[in-house]
């Protein structure tokens, strides 16, 4: 089994900075694929960010020049840096990811969910 944890969630003001983190722990080999979601209130959850293990990202147009993933494999962990932020950001954060585990590509395997508020 594959857990992950996410941390770095809270209040910032708008045009304010936050930086989530996700641990993933359990039988892992390597990373496949890790990212983030988002699902505000009322709305769908939605595609925030992914990096996979050649190091290759994914950003939704929202947050494109605001928000950077990065990844430590040895931690089996990956941060979101927030920039910029606007009170449309404001949302649960999930982590999610796929990992090799045993030879095999499982998942995907999510978090709890972390918030996130923009607020003045």
């Amino acid at each position: 089994q594959v857990q992950l944890v996410e941390s770095g969630g809270g209040l910032v003001q708008p045009g304010g900075s936050l930086r989530l983190s996700c641990a993933a722990s359990g039988s892992i080999s390597s990373i496949y694929v890790m990212g983030w979601y988002r699902q505000a209130p009322g709305k769908e959850r939605e595609l925030v960010t992914t990096i996979t293990s050649d190091g290759s990202t994914n950003h939704a147009d929202s947050v494109k020049g605001r928000f950077t993933i990065s990844r430590d494999n040895g931690k089996n962990t990956v941060h979101l840096q927030m920039n910029s932020l606007k009170p449309e950001d404001t949302a649960v954060y999930f982590c999610n990811g796929i990992f090799r585990v045993m030879g095999r590509v499982m998942g995907p395997y999510w978090g709890q969910g972390t918030q996130v508020t923009v607020s003045s």
